[in-house]
């Protein structure tokens, strides 16, 4: 990593939910753009090289009907022996119907290669509730030789509440289970405008998992909570997990950062692990801060108590 590099300043401006992934000799960085209309991608062979690697489109919205709406949220990530893209999107005719899609890459370079699109994403058969109502963020996670789903899903009528899900999975493109809830907006900070939990990302270290999730509305209030449970434990067993009472990452105005959310997970060359995360550097918003194009994709070095817990703190350094 660059020794010169500052950490938790502005890395990749107006690039939302940013998702880097290490593979082959490269990074690659993919994230929501201002316009909610295509996905994007970047390669470099460093991680601080990403804020000036040249970006890629690799598809964009659909005219009408669905995916022509809110594409949001891509993440790329290789399982099963392909690359394949899961992103959110929507319809014109009907903006809020948001769900997730897949894409898939027809080579081995995701960069250079064409990709397909699969669909939408696939509950298992006995499923009746999964992906029938406003869904988004998934993210894929692999452990003892299996592969989970985590997204978020609303429920309930009215003002609906946003929980976080998850299941095994068949392929890349469909469930082997029934969702499981891991957790809902129980506590004051994640229910601030808005009751939410999403934006899952997942961190492992010496047979521990770490689940961080953002909450409350998207404009100051947001903030990252976070789940842990043991690698051998059964993870669609909601007892597994423990949830932390407190955010563990949050607006800090000291700092002139605001509004800290929907993190990724990678590792720089020397090993260390890094949070690649959306933040504001701005306290009063301009318009629908959902449609404000001024958050931005900053990195974190996550540091490690004497228990293995990660921890999240703003140092430039």
């Amino acid at each position: 990593m660059d020794k010169d590099f500052q950490y938790n300043k502005p890395w990749i401006l107006q690039r939302a939910d940013p998702y880097v992934i290490y593979r082959d000799g490269y990074y690659y960085f993919t994230a929501s753009v201002p316009a909610y209309d295509s996905i994007v991608l970047r390669r470099s062979k460093t991680l601080v090289g990403l804020a000036e690697a040249e970006e890629k489109v690799l598809w964009t919205k659909h005219e009408s009907g669905p995916m022509s709406e809110h594409i949001w949220a891509p993440e790329m990530h290789f399982l099963f022996g392909k690359w394949y893209i899961y992103f959110a999107g929507g319809e014109k005719e009907d903006v809020w119907n948001i769900r997730p899609y897949v894409l898939e890459c027809t080579g081995d370079d995701p960069y250079e290669d064409a990709w397909v699109e699969r669909g939408p994403m696939q509950c298992a058969d006995e499923d009746e509730f999964s992906f029938r109502a406003f869904s988004l963020d998934a993210t894929v996670f692999e452990n003892k030789g299996d592969y989970y789903l985590v997204w978020a899903e609303k429920v309930g009528v009215g003002k609906q509440i946003s929980n976080l899900y998850i299941a095994r999975m068949e392929s890349a493109t469909k469930l082997a289970t029934v969702q499981v809830l891991l957790t809902s907006p129980d506590y004051d900070w994640e229910r601030v405008g808005f009751w939410v939990n999403e934006g899952p990302g997942v961190l492992k270290r010496n047979g521990h998992l770490y689940l961080t999730f953002s909450a409350s509305e998207t404009g100051v209030a947001y903030c990252v909570g976070m789940l842990s449970a043991d690698e051998d434990a059964d993870l669609l067993d909601p007892l597994s997990w423990h949830k932390e009472r407190y955010p563990v990452l949050c607006t800090d105005a000291s700092k002139g950062l605001y509004g800290p959310g929907h993190n990724s997970f990678t590792k720089d060359e020397d090993g260390r692990d890094i949070m690649v995360y959306h933040a504001r550097t701005e306290a009063e918003i301009e318009g629908n801060p959902l449609y404000n194009p001024n958050r931005h994709a900053f990195l974190m070095p996550v540091k490690w108590d004497a228990t293995d817990r990660p921890i999240f703190a703003y140092e430039n350094k």
